[in-house]
Protein backbone atom coordinates (compact mmCIF):
# COMPACT_ATOMS: atom_id res chain seq x y z
CA UNK A 1 0.00 0.00 0.00
CA UNK A 2 1.46 3.15 -1.09
CA UNK A 3 2.03 6.11 1.89
CA UNK A 4 -0.85 8.18 -0.39
CA UNK A 5 -2.86 5.32 0.49
CA UNK A 6 -2.26 4.94 4.09
CA UNK A 7 -2.77 8.72 4.87
CA UNK A 8 -5.76 8.36 3.34
CA UNK A 9 -6.86 4.93 5.69
CA UNK A 10 -5.25 7.31 8.59
CA UNK A 11 -7.84 10.41 7.91
CA UNK A 12 -10.67 8.24 7.59
CA UNK A 13 -10.00 6.34 11.43
CA UNK A 14 -9.27 9.66 12.23
CA UNK A 15 -13.06 11.94 11.24
CA UNK A 16 -14.60 9.19 11.80
CA UNK A 17 -15.10 9.51 15.69
CA UNK A 18 -15.55 13.33 14.18
CA UNK A 19 -19.19 12.39 12.63
CA UNK A 20 -20.15 9.55 14.64
CA UNK A 21 -22.68 7.21 13.24
CA UNK A 22 -24.43 10.11 11.13
CA UNK A 23 -23.78 9.98 7.70
CA UNK A 24 -21.85 12.20 5.83
CA UNK A 25 -23.90 15.10 4.37
CA UNK A 26 -23.25 16.52 0.43
CA UNK A 27 -24.49 19.52 1.51
CA UNK A 28 -22.62 20.30 4.91
CA UNK A 29 -19.42 18.09 3.82
CA UNK A 30 -18.74 17.79 0.50
CA UNK A 31 -20.23 20.84 -1.24
CA UNK A 32 -18.01 23.27 0.42
CA UNK A 33 -15.13 21.18 -0.21
CA UNK A 34 -16.23 21.18 -4.28
CA UNK A 35 -16.73 24.41 -4.11
CA UNK A 36 -13.34 25.56 -3.15
CA UNK A 37 -10.79 23.55 -4.61
CA UNK A 38 -12.63 22.20 -7.95
CA UNK A 39 -15.86 24.38 -8.97
CA UNK A 40 -12.80 26.83 -10.64
CA UNK A 41 -11.70 24.26 -13.17
CA UNK A 42 -14.93 22.61 -13.26
CA UNK A 43 -17.83 25.63 -13.69
CA UNK A 44 -19.79 27.73 -16.52
CA UNK A 45 -16.99 29.69 -17.33
CA UNK A 46 -14.38 26.69 -17.65
CA UNK A 47 -15.21 23.12 -17.82
CA UNK A 48 -11.84 21.12 -17.93
CA UNK A 49 -12.69 17.90 -20.38
CA UNK A 50 -16.04 18.91 -20.87
CA UNK A 51 -16.81 17.89 -16.89
CA UNK A 52 -18.91 20.78 -14.50
CA UNK A 53 -19.30 19.85 -10.56
CA UNK A 54 -21.40 23.42 -10.38
CA UNK A 55 -24.20 21.68 -9.43
CA UNK A 56 -25.06 18.10 -8.01
CA UNK A 57 -26.92 17.22 -11.55
CA UNK A 58 -24.04 18.33 -13.34
CA UNK A 59 -21.64 16.31 -10.47
CA UNK A 60 -23.41 13.29 -11.63
CA UNK A 61 -23.17 13.71 -15.65
CA UNK A 62 -20.05 11.95 -17.32
CA UNK A 63 -17.51 14.70 -19.17
CA UNK A 64 -15.54 13.75 -22.01
CA UNK A 65 -14.12 10.62 -20.27
CA UNK A 66 -17.20 8.96 -20.59
CA UNK A 67 -16.47 7.40 -16.92
CA UNK A 68 -18.87 7.62 -14.46
CA UNK A 69 -17.86 10.49 -12.40
CA UNK A 70 -19.94 9.14 -9.21
CA UNK A 71 -21.24 5.34 -8.50
CA UNK A 72 -23.34 4.68 -5.19
CA UNK A 73 -21.66 2.51 -2.35
CA UNK A 74 -18.45 2.20 -5.33
CA UNK A 75 -16.12 4.44 -4.85
CA UNK A 76 -12.74 2.70 -6.76
CA UNK A 77 -15.45 2.79 -9.96
CA UNK A 78 -16.38 6.26 -9.56
CA UNK A 79 -13.90 8.69 -11.85
CA UNK A 80 -14.21 11.90 -9.14
CA UNK A 81 -13.25 9.68 -6.28
CA UNK A 82 -10.04 8.27 -8.71
CA UNK A 83 -9.02 11.85 -10.18
CA UNK A 84 -8.71 13.27 -6.49
CA UNK A 85 -7.41 10.56 -4.90
CA UNK A 86 -4.37 9.19 -7.83
CA UNK A 87 -0.86 9.04 -7.42
CA UNK A 88 -0.25 10.37 -11.10
CA UNK A 89 0.32 13.61 -10.83
CA UNK A 90 -0.40 14.07 -14.75
CA UNK A 91 -4.29 12.70 -13.99
CA UNK A 92 -4.63 13.75 -10.08
CA UNK A 93 -7.27 17.26 -9.44
CA UNK A 94 -7.15 19.68 -8.80
CA UNK A 95 -4.01 20.41 -11.06
CA UNK A 96 -1.40 22.55 -10.94
CA UNK A 97 -2.52 23.04 -7.32
CA UNK A 98 -1.77 21.51 -4.00
CA UNK A 99 -3.55 17.60 -3.74
CA UNK A 100 -6.83 17.70 -1.73
CA UNK A 101 -5.84 17.42 2.41
CA UNK A 102 -5.81 13.22 2.83
CA UNK A 103 -9.37 13.69 5.28
CA UNK A 104 -10.94 16.09 2.38
CA UNK A 105 -10.61 12.90 0.33
CA UNK A 106 -11.42 10.13 3.05
CA UNK A 107 -14.88 12.29 3.75
CA UNK A 108 -15.53 11.58 0.30
CA UNK A 109 -15.25 8.67 -0.05
CA UNK A 110 -17.43 7.64 2.47
CA UNK A 111 -20.24 9.40 0.87
CA UNK A 112 -20.02 7.59 -2.06
CA UNK A 113 -19.63 4.47 0.18
CA UNK A 114 -22.94 5.29 2.07
CA UNK A 115 -25.22 5.55 -1.57
CA UNK A 116 -23.64 9.44 -2.55
CA UNK A 117 -26.91 11.01 -1.53
CA UNK A 118 -28.51 14.42 -2.21
CA UNK A 119 -29.42 15.58 0.88
CA UNK A 120 -30.38 19.50 -0.49
CA UNK A 121 -33.46 21.41 -1.65
CA UNK A 122 -33.06 21.05 -5.46
CA UNK A 123 -30.43 18.91 -7.37
CA UNK A 124 -30.08 21.30 -9.81
CA UNK A 125 -29.38 24.35 -7.73
CA UNK A 126 -25.79 25.68 -7.97
CA UNK A 127 -23.61 24.20 -5.53
CA UNK A 128 -22.57 27.65 -3.85
CA UNK A 129 -27.07 28.14 -2.93
CA UNK A 130 -26.41 24.76 -1.06
CA UNK A 131 -23.53 25.53 1.16
CA UNK A 132 -24.21 27.84 4.42
CA UNK A 133 -23.75 31.44 3.89
CA UNK A 134 -20.52 32.21 5.10
CA UNK A 135 -19.45 35.11 7.31
CA UNK A 136 -16.37 37.16 5.70
CA UNK A 137 -13.15 38.33 7.21
CA UNK A 138 -13.70 41.58 8.57
CA UNK A 139 -11.51 44.05 6.19
CA UNK A 140 -8.06 45.45 7.36
CA UNK A 141 -8.34 48.13 10.24
CA UNK A 142 -5.77 49.89 8.52
CA UNK A 143 -4.40 49.42 4.52
CA UNK A 144 -0.82 49.03 4.05
CA UNK A 145 -1.09 49.44 0.49
CA UNK A 146 -4.12 51.30 -2.01
CA UNK A 147 -6.72 48.77 -2.98
CA UNK A 148 -7.75 49.33 -7.02
CA UNK A 149 -11.32 51.04 -7.39
CA UNK A 150 -13.01 48.58 -9.33
CA UNK A 151 -16.50 50.04 -8.37
CA UNK A 152 -18.29 53.38 -7.37
CA UNK A 153 -21.80 54.62 -6.83
CA UNK A 154 -23.43 57.69 -5.13
CA UNK A 155 -26.64 58.50 -3.80
CA UNK A 156 -29.15 60.20 -5.81
CA UNK A 157 -28.29 63.70 -3.18
CA UNK A 158 -24.96 63.62 -4.02
CA UNK A 159 -23.82 63.03 -0.16
CA UNK A 160 -22.47 59.51 -0.32
CA UNK A 161 -19.88 58.15 -2.47
CA UNK A 162 -19.87 54.20 -2.30
CA UNK A 163 -16.29 53.01 -3.13
CA UNK A 164 -15.08 49.33 -3.39
CA UNK A 165 -12.80 47.56 -0.98
CA UNK A 166 -11.18 44.61 0.34
CA UNK A 167 -14.01 42.46 2.25
CA UNK A 168 -16.08 45.74 2.96
CA UNK A 169 -17.38 48.52 0.95
CA UNK A 170 -16.41 52.04 2.26
CA UNK A 171 -18.62 55.38 2.00
CA UNK A 172 -17.03 59.05 1.64
CA UNK A 173 -18.13 62.35 1.25
CA UNK A 174 -17.30 63.36 -2.43
CA UNK A 175 -17.05 67.11 -1.68
CA UNK A 176 -14.42 67.12 1.01
CA UNK A 177 -13.13 63.19 0.49
CA UNK A 178 -13.99 62.47 4.41
CA UNK A 179 -14.75 59.21 5.40
CA UNK A 180 -18.09 58.73 6.35
CA UNK A 181 -18.18 54.63 6.92
CA UNK A 182 -17.28 51.16 6.53
CA UNK A 183 -19.82 48.71 5.23
CA UNK A 184 -17.44 45.53 6.74
CA UNK A 185 -17.83 41.73 6.13
CA UNK A 186 -18.88 41.95 2.50
CA UNK A 187 -17.22 39.44 -0.32
CA UNK A 188 -13.68 39.92 -0.48
CA UNK A 189 -14.00 41.90 -4.10
CA UNK A 190 -16.47 44.09 -5.36
CA UNK A 191 -17.37 44.84 -9.13
CA UNK A 192 -20.92 46.59 -9.09
CA UNK A 193 -22.51 48.96 -6.74
CA UNK A 194 -26.08 50.78 -6.88
CA UNK A 195 -27.38 53.18 -4.40
CA UNK A 196 -31.45 52.66 -4.44
CA UNK A 197 -33.73 55.62 -5.53
CA UNK A 198 -34.49 56.49 -1.78
CA UNK A 199 -30.61 55.71 -0.63
CA UNK A 200 -31.29 54.06 2.28
CA UNK A 201 -29.68 50.70 0.53
CA UNK A 202 -26.84 49.60 -1.49
CA UNK A 203 -26.83 46.83 -3.88
CA UNK A 204 -23.48 44.92 -3.78
CA UNK A 205 -22.27 42.74 -6.89
CA UNK A 206 -18.83 40.90 -5.85
CA UNK A 207 -17.47 37.35 -4.94
CA UNK A 208 -14.01 35.41 -5.30
CA UNK A 209 -13.07 34.89 -9.04
CA UNK A 210 -13.35 31.38 -9.35
CA UNK A 211 -15.31 30.10 -5.98
CA UNK A 212 -17.96 32.03 -5.15
CA UNK A 213 -20.71 35.04 -6.39
CA UNK A 214 -22.72 37.24 -4.40
CA UNK A 215 -25.63 39.63 -4.67
CA UNK A 216 -26.23 41.40 -1.17
CA UNK A 217 -28.07 44.21 0.16
CA UNK A 218 -26.66 46.02 2.33
CA UNK A 219 -28.34 48.98 4.98
CA UNK A 220 -26.32 52.02 4.82
CA UNK A 221 -28.22 53.91 7.62
CA UNK A 222 -26.55 51.15 9.71
CA UNK A 223 -23.53 50.76 7.59
CA UNK A 224 -24.60 46.73 7.91
CA UNK A 225 -23.79 43.92 5.54
CA UNK A 226 -27.60 43.20 5.17
CA UNK A 227 -27.98 39.64 3.44
CA UNK A 228 -27.55 38.03 0.51
CA UNK A 229 -30.43 37.82 -2.26
CA UNK A 230 -28.05 35.07 -4.08
CA UNK A 231 -24.78 33.36 -4.34
CA UNK A 232 -23.44 31.69 -7.43
CA UNK A 233 -19.89 29.97 -8.16
CA UNK A 234 -18.29 33.10 -9.66
CA UNK A 235 -18.41 36.33 -9.47
CA UNK A 236 -21.21 38.53 -9.48
CA UNK A 237 -20.21 41.63 -11.39
CA UNK A 238 -23.46 44.01 -11.91
CA UNK A 239 -26.06 45.57 -10.17
CA UNK A 240 -28.84 48.25 -11.27
CA UNK A 241 -31.89 49.23 -9.68
CA UNK A 242 -35.32 49.92 -11.46
CA UNK A 243 -35.85 53.78 -11.66
CA UNK A 244 -38.93 52.78 -9.11
CA UNK A 245 -36.92 51.20 -6.97
CA UNK A 246 -38.76 47.97 -7.02
CA UNK A 247 -36.25 45.67 -8.93
CA UNK A 248 -33.17 44.85 -8.96
CA UNK A 249 -30.89 43.50 -11.90
CA UNK A 250 -27.76 41.82 -11.12
CA UNK A 251 -25.38 40.01 -13.66
CA UNK A 252 -22.23 37.99 -13.19
CA UNK A 253 -19.57 35.45 -14.71
CA UNK A 254 -22.49 32.59 -15.04
CA UNK A 255 -23.57 34.06 -17.79
CA UNK A 256 -27.55 34.99 -16.49
CA UNK A 257 -29.32 38.19 -15.59
CA UNK A 258 -31.25 37.60 -12.85
CA UNK A 259 -33.97 40.19 -11.50
CA UNK A 260 -34.98 40.66 -8.12
CA UNK A 261 -38.74 41.83 -6.76
CA UNK A 262 -38.13 44.16 -3.74
CA UNK A 263 -38.06 44.80 -1.01
CA UNK A 264 -38.81 41.07 -1.17
CA UNK A 265 -35.72 40.01 -2.70
CA UNK A 266 -37.48 37.07 -4.17
CA UNK A 267 -35.84 36.34 -7.60
CA UNK A 268 -38.37 37.05 -10.29
CA UNK A 269 -36.50 36.36 -13.53
CA UNK A 270 -33.50 34.65 -14.85
CA UNK A 271 -32.35 35.46 -18.08
CA UNK A 272 -30.02 33.02 -19.76
CA UNK A 273 -29.47 34.60 -23.34
CA UNK A 274 -25.51 35.16 -22.97
CA UNK A 275 -23.06 32.65 -23.93
CA UNK A 276 -20.42 34.98 -21.48
CA UNK A 277 -20.18 37.39 -18.64
CA UNK A 278 -22.71 39.68 -18.09
CA UNK A 279 -20.43 42.79 -17.36
CA UNK A 280 -22.93 45.60 -17.57
CA UNK A 281 -26.78 46.30 -17.13
CA UNK A 282 -28.88 49.10 -17.66
CA UNK A 283 -32.47 50.25 -16.93
CA UNK A 284 -34.21 52.73 -19.25
CA UNK A 285 -35.42 55.55 -18.02
CA UNK A 286 -38.64 54.59 -17.59
CA UNK A 287 -38.08 51.20 -16.54
CA UNK A 288 -39.73 48.88 -19.11
CA UNK A 289 -36.41 47.89 -20.60
CA UNK A 290 -33.25 46.04 -19.41
CA UNK A 291 -30.18 46.31 -21.17
CA UNK A 292 -27.12 43.67 -21.29
CA UNK A 293 -23.37 44.24 -21.80
CA UNK A 294 -21.78 40.95 -22.17
CA UNK A 295 -18.38 39.09 -23.03
CA UNK A 296 -19.99 37.23 -25.99
CA UNK A 297 -19.76 40.19 -28.00
CA UNK A 298 -23.36 41.26 -27.86
CA UNK A 299 -25.29 44.09 -26.01
CA UNK A 300 -29.25 42.88 -25.82
CA UNK A 301 -32.58 44.26 -24.59
CA UNK A 302 -35.15 42.65 -22.81
CA UNK A 303 -38.54 43.81 -21.66
CA UNK A 304 -38.22 44.45 -17.69
CA UNK A 305 -40.95 42.65 -16.85
CA UNK A 306 -41.37 39.54 -18.39
CA UNK A 307 -37.36 38.66 -19.68
CA UNK A 308 -38.03 38.36 -23.20
CA UNK A 309 -35.26 39.62 -25.65
CA UNK A 310 -36.26 42.41 -27.70
CA UNK A 311 -32.99 43.37 -29.38
CA UNK A 312 -29.51 41.83 -29.91
CA UNK A 313 -26.80 43.96 -31.13
CA UNK A 314 -24.08 41.90 -32.67
CA UNK A 315 -21.50 45.23 -34.09
CA UNK A 316 -19.13 44.56 -31.61
CA UNK A 317 -15.84 42.54 -32.63
CA UNK A 318 -14.74 42.01 -29.12
CA UNK A 319 -16.55 41.72 -25.68
CA UNK A 320 -18.47 44.41 -23.96
CA UNK A 321 -17.73 46.09 -21.04
CA UNK A 322 -20.66 48.67 -21.17
CA UNK A 323 -23.92 49.66 -22.03
CA UNK A 324 -25.66 52.94 -21.23
CA UNK A 325 -29.58 53.93 -22.64
CA UNK A 326 -29.14 57.62 -23.86
CA UNK A 327 -31.85 60.03 -22.86
CA UNK A 328 -35.34 59.26 -24.00
CA UNK A 329 -34.87 56.15 -23.58
CA UNK A 330 -34.76 54.68 -27.47
CA UNK A 331 -31.24 54.66 -27.90
CA UNK A 332 -28.18 52.89 -26.25
CA UNK A 333 -24.44 53.31 -26.38
CA UNK A 334 -21.89 50.14 -25.75
CA UNK A 335 -18.44 49.98 -25.65
CA UNK A 336 -15.87 47.11 -25.05
CA UNK A 337 -12.30 45.34 -26.38
CA UNK A 338 -12.42 46.58 -29.86
CA UNK A 339 -11.91 49.88 -28.60
CA UNK A 340 -14.86 51.36 -30.45
CA UNK A 341 -18.44 53.37 -28.72
CA UNK A 342 -21.31 52.27 -30.78
CA UNK A 343 -25.00 54.23 -30.80
CA UNK A 344 -27.93 52.00 -31.76
CA UNK A 345 -30.82 52.08 -31.91
CA UNK A 346 -32.94 50.05 -28.89
CA UNK A 347 -35.95 48.63 -30.87
CA UNK A 348 -34.43 47.45 -33.85
CA UNK A 349 -30.64 46.93 -32.23
CA UNK A 350 -29.20 49.17 -35.89
CA UNK A 351 -26.07 51.02 -35.47
CA UNK A 352 -26.44 54.44 -35.97
CA UNK A 353 -22.88 55.91 -35.39
CA UNK A 354 -19.81 54.75 -33.73
CA UNK A 355 -17.10 56.80 -32.29
CA UNK A 356 -13.17 55.43 -33.21
CA UNK A 357 -10.33 56.35 -31.72
CA UNK A 358 -10.32 55.50 -28.77
CA UNK A 359 -6.08 54.51 -27.79
CA UNK A 360 -7.22 52.29 -24.97
CA UNK A 361 -9.80 50.07 -23.79
CA UNK A 362 -13.23 51.16 -22.33
CA UNK A 363 -14.15 49.44 -19.20
CA UNK A 364 -17.39 51.23 -17.90
CA UNK A 365 -20.00 53.62 -19.37
CA UNK A 366 -22.37 55.98 -17.48
CA UNK A 367 -24.57 59.03 -18.21
CA UNK A 368 -25.60 62.00 -16.90
CA UNK A 369 -25.32 65.43 -17.65
CA UNK A 370 -26.13 65.49 -21.16
CA UNK A 371 -23.51 63.19 -21.52
CA UNK A 372 -21.87 59.45 -22.07
CA UNK A 373 -18.75 59.45 -19.47
CA UNK A 374 -16.44 56.32 -21.09
CA UNK A 375 -13.51 54.79 -18.26
CA UNK A 376 -10.86 53.33 -20.33
CA UNK A 377 -7.56 51.35 -19.22
CA UNK A 378 -5.01 54.73 -19.55
CA UNK A 379 -6.51 56.10 -17.08
CA UNK A 380 -8.48 59.07 -19.38
CA UNK A 381 -12.19 59.53 -19.57
CA UNK A 382 -14.08 60.06 -22.68
CA UNK A 383 -17.02 62.36 -22.87
CA UNK A 384 -19.42 62.16 -25.83
CA UNK A 385 -22.33 64.24 -25.96
CA UNK A 386 -25.55 62.41 -25.80
CA UNK A 387 -27.12 64.40 -28.60
CA UNK A 388 -24.58 64.77 -31.01
CA UNK A 389 -22.59 61.44 -29.90
CA UNK A 390 -19.82 63.31 -30.34
CA UNK A 391 -16.46 63.55 -28.33
CA UNK A 392 -16.56 66.78 -26.80
CA UNK A 393 -13.65 66.00 -24.18
CA UNK A 394 -11.50 63.90 -22.18
CA UNK A 395 -11.19 64.30 -18.46
CA UNK A 396 -7.34 63.25 -17.92
CA UNK A 397 -5.29 62.57 -14.66
CA UNK A 398 -2.13 60.52 -14.41
CA UNK A 399 -2.31 56.97 -13.51
CA UNK A 400 -3.22 53.59 -14.52
CA UNK A 401 -6.85 52.32 -15.53
CA UNK A 402 -10.21 54.17 -14.69
CA UNK A 403 -12.51 51.56 -13.73
CA UNK A 404 -15.38 52.89 -13.11
CA UNK A 405 -17.54 56.48 -12.56
CA UNK A 406 -20.32 58.41 -11.05
CA UNK A 407 -21.80 61.27 -12.24
CA UNK A 408 -23.62 63.94 -9.49
CA UNK A 409 -26.62 66.11 -11.48
CA UNK A 410 -26.60 68.23 -8.65
CA UNK A 411 -23.24 69.44 -7.82
CA UNK A 412 -22.13 68.75 -11.92
CA UNK A 413 -19.43 66.56 -10.88
CA UNK A 414 -17.69 63.12 -11.94
CA UNK A 415 -15.89 61.06 -10.01
CA UNK A 416 -13.77 58.64 -11.05
CA UNK A 417 -11.95 55.22 -9.51
CA UNK A 418 -8.84 53.76 -10.91
CA UNK A 419 -6.41 50.80 -10.29
CA UNK A 420 -4.15 53.19 -8.05
CA UNK A 421 -6.85 53.58 -5.30
CA UNK A 422 -7.53 56.98 -6.37
CA UNK A 423 -10.87 59.08 -6.35
CA UNK A 424 -10.63 61.51 -8.78
CA UNK A 425 -13.40 64.27 -8.64
CA UNK A 426 -13.74 66.15 -12.17
CA UNK A 427 -15.48 69.23 -13.06
CA UNK A 428 -16.28 68.43 -16.33
CA UNK A 429 -16.38 72.31 -17.75
CA UNK A 430 -13.02 72.41 -17.05
CA UNK A 431 -11.61 68.63 -17.46
CA UNK A 432 -9.44 68.95 -14.75
CA UNK A 433 -9.76 66.95 -10.99
CA UNK A 434 -11.06 69.31 -8.22
CA UNK A 435 -10.28 66.67 -5.55
CA UNK A 436 -8.56 63.41 -5.07
CA UNK A 437 -8.52 60.84 -2.14
CA UNK A 438 -7.00 57.51 -1.80
CA UNK A 439 -10.65 55.69 -1.27
CA UNK A 440 -8.54 52.68 1.50
CA UNK A 441 -8.71 53.76 5.07
CA UNK A 442 -5.63 54.48 7.03
CA UNK A 443 -3.33 54.23 4.07
CA UNK A 444 -0.68 56.92 4.94
CA UNK A 445 0.75 57.06 1.32
CA UNK A 446 4.67 55.79 3.07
Amino acid sequence: MSRSWLGVLFALVVALPAYGVDPVSFRRDVAPILVKQCQGCHGPEKSKAGYRLDSFDRLTKAGESKAPPVVAGQPDKSNLFHLISTDDEDDRMPQKADPLPAAHVALIRRWIDEGAKFDGPDAGAALTSLVPVQVHPAPPGTYRYPMPVTALALSLDGKVLAASGYNEVTLWDPADGRLLGRVKRVAERTYGLAFSPDGKTLAVAGGVPGTLGEVRLCDVERRDAGRVLERIGDVMLAVRFSPNGKHLAAGGADNAVRVYALPGGARELLIEQHADWVTDLAYSPDGSKLASASRDRSARVFDARTGAMQAAFLGHEEAVFGVEWLPGGKTLASAGRDRKVRFWDAADAKEIGKATGLDAEPQKLLGGLGMIFCATSNGSVRVYSAKSRDVEKTLAAPGDWAYCVAVDERAKRVMVGYHSGHIRVFDPDVAKPVKEFVASPGFSGK
